[in-house]
């Protein structure tokens, strides 16, 4: 059985050790997880997807529109994935306040960060390694149809101006 403080602890080992490039954070996350048995991976893979489905909130998109300069549904998807994989810190920190995110990232580079993909298949990865088999039904709620939230006209700079202060002056100003 794998605890959230586990979890973290795999999540933040693996991006030390990449360097915060997400691809290879991704591939450690793999590797470590095979050092664990099937359920185990299914742990994880829970904890990461009930925070994946956390994320979804119109809060959160427009603070990845900031950063990102645009984010269609995909990239939003990847950026939770991302997101999930900058640490409890950084994660908790962005949905108790998307803004924060302005102190809580380090260097941002729009080529590398914000597109965590990779992250949301390494539990799967693992598994099918493990056990030669896709990964059951995790059991968990699914995500909402929509975002959580007030959505927000995420074109309109002028709004996310006001809504992300400190995210427009640091990315978009």
């Amino acid at each position: 059985m794998m605890d959230e403080t586990e979890f973290w602890e795999l999540i933040d080992g693996s991006r030390e050790t990449a360097g915060g490039d997400p691809e290879e954070q991704a591939g450690l996350l793999v590797e470590r997880l095979l050092d664990h048995d099937p359920e185990t991976v299914l742990d994880f893979a829970r904890h990461f997807e009930s925070r994946y489905n956390r994320a979804y909130r119109w809060d959160l998109w427009g603070a990845a529109w900031v950063l990102l300069n645009g984010a269609s549904d995909d990239a939003f998807d990847f950026f939770r994935c991302w997101l999930i994989g900058q640490g409890r810190e950084v994660f908790e920190g962005a949905l108790h306040d998307p803004d924060s995110l302005a102190d809580l990232l380090g260097d941002f580079d729009e080529e590398l960060d914000g597109d965590g993909e990779d992250l949301g298949y390494a539990a799967d990865e693992a598994y099918e390694q493990l056990t030669g088999t896709v990964a059951p039904d995790l059991g968990i709620a699914p995500a909402p149809a929509e975002p959580e939230g007030t959505p927000l006209d995420l074109e309109n700079d002028r709004v996310l101006a006001r809504h992300y202060p400190r995210l427009w002056d640091r990315f978009r100003a």
